[in-house]
Formats: structure tokens, sequence, C-alpha cells
């Protein structure tokens, strides 16, 4: 998994060059994480099954072996944590 936070401080991290491994070119700058890889693992691999069931969260509980508003309720976190991002997001522009 990708770090985000910063392992002295606890601070969130941010990417600061891409080196590309067949010429060596590297761009430099100071780039904010995109929103999906803020993410824990687990939320972001209830995403790819979110997708993979077309959205289905009734088949999504049948495979997870969880009642249906067990996964609605993690979808809901889930939405809760990427409202939150994006309001910290909008919070930094200002």
């Amino acid at each position: 998994m990708f770090p985000k936070k910063c392992p002295s401080c606890g601070n969130n991290l941010k990417v600061e060059k891409l080196i590309c491994n067949n010429c060596n070119t590297e761009i430099r700058g100071e780039y904010s994480l995109p929103l999906l890889m803020k993410l824990s693992e687990s939320e972001q691999k209830f995403i790819i099954q979110f997708l993979l069931y077309s959205g289905s969260l009734k088949k999504m509980a049948k495979k997870l072996k969880v009642s249906y508003p067990t996964v609605r309720n993690r979808l809901d976190d889930l939405q809760n944590t990427i409202n939150q991002f994006i309001r910290e997001e909008e919070g930094d522009n200002e």
C-alpha cells in the first residue's frame, strides 16, 4: 500500500518527484495524492467490489456474506470519508 502519512509525525505526505525508469526523466513539483489514493486499502477494495457488482449492494452483501444494511453502512461511511477529503481540499484552495 502506498504510504499516505509521515511515519515520524503523522502528517499527510505529498508527491514531490516522478521518475521515468526508462530514460531517467524527472518531473519535480508538489502534488497532492489523488482522492482515491487517500482512501485505506479496505476502502479501495470496497470501491472495486462495488464496480465489479455494477453497484448492486444486494449482490455485494451476498458475496461478502454480510447483511445488506452492513454493506449500505460501509458505503455511507465511505461517502462520508470522501466528502471529508473534498472539504479538506476545498479548504486548502482558499
